[in-house]
C-alpha cells in the first residue's frame, strides 16, 4: 500500500459522465492530513506514517498530546491514525497529504463505523425467516429453536440471536474513485460508503487491485 488518507463523509449525490450515464457517488472531504510522526524499524520495530486530521481546540488536548504535536511542528488534531505505507520513508513530520494523491479510476477500500441500529431481532439483524402469520400460530417474528435436545443440550457459541445491530467497523473493498477536486480536497467515490454523515472514513489503496 502506497496511498491512504483520512476523510469525512459529506453525503451522497449523483453525477453524469461524458456519455450521459448516471453514477451514484459518495462525497468525501479528504484531508488535508498532516504527518505527525514517521515510525522507523530502528526506533519502533516497524515502518509507518502517523497522520492527523481535523483541527482540535487546545483545551481538549492533554499535555502529552500537546508535546507530541509540538515536536512534529503541527497544530492539534482530532483524529490520529497510522498507515503502514511502503514508501513511508519518503515522508517527514509536518508534510501534508492531500486528496490529489488519488485520481479518477483508482480503486480504494473505505473503512468506517457503520450506522447504529439499536437492539434488533434476528429477522432484521441476520435475515432469518419468520413464522406463519395466521392468527393461531402465535409465532411470527420469534427467534425459533436455539439449541438441540439433551445432546449436547446447550446453545453453541456464535448462535445468531437478537442484539445490538450496527456501530461496528466495516470495510467496503474495491470502490472506484470517480472524480477528485484537488482545490477543495473532495473525492467522489462510486457507490455507498459505511457510516453516517460527518463520520470519519479511512481511504486506502485497495488490496484487490
Amino acid at each position: 500500500m502506497k496511498k491512504a488518507i483520512l476523510a469525512t463523509k459529506v453525503g451522497m449525490t449523483q453525477i453524469f459522465n461524458e456519455e450521459g450515464i448516471l453514477t451514484p457517488v459518495t462525497v468525501l472531504q479528504a484531508g488535508p492530513c498532516v504527518v505527525t510522526q514517521v515510525k522507523t524499524a530502528e526506533n519502533d520495530g516497524y515502518e509507518a506514517v502517523q497522520v492527523g486530521f481535523v483541527d482540535k481546540r487546545e483545551k481538549l488536548v492533554n499535555k502529552p498530546q500537546q508535546g507530541h504535536f509540538k515536536k512534529a511542528g503541527v497544530s492539534y488534531r482530532r483524529y490520529v491514525r497510522e498507515f503502514r505505507l511502503e514508501n513511508s520513508s519518503d515522508y517527514k513530520p509536518a508534510d501534508e497529504i492531500r486528496a490529489d494523491i488519488f485520481c479518477a479510476g483508482d480503486k480504494v477500500d473505505a473503512t468506517a463505523i457503520s450506522k447504529g441500529k439499536g437492539f434488533q431481532g434476528a429477522i432484521k439483524r441476520f435475515g432469518q425467516h419468520r413464522g406463519p402469520m395466521a392468527h393461531g400460530s402465535k409465532y411470527h417474528r420469534h427467534q425459533g429453536s436455539n439449541g438441540s435436545a439433551t445432546t449436547p443440550g446447550r446453545v453453541f457459541k456464535g448462535k445468531t440471536m437478537p442484539g445490538h445491530m450496527g456501530g461496528v467497523k466495516v470495510t467496503v473493498q474495491n470502490l472506484e474513485v470517480v472524480r477528485v477536486d484537488a482545490a477543495n480536497n473532495v473525492i467522489l467515490v462510486k457507490g455507498a460508503v459505511p457510516g453516517p454523515r460527518k463520520s470519519l472514513v479511512t481511504l486506502k489503496e485497495t488490496v484487490k487491485a
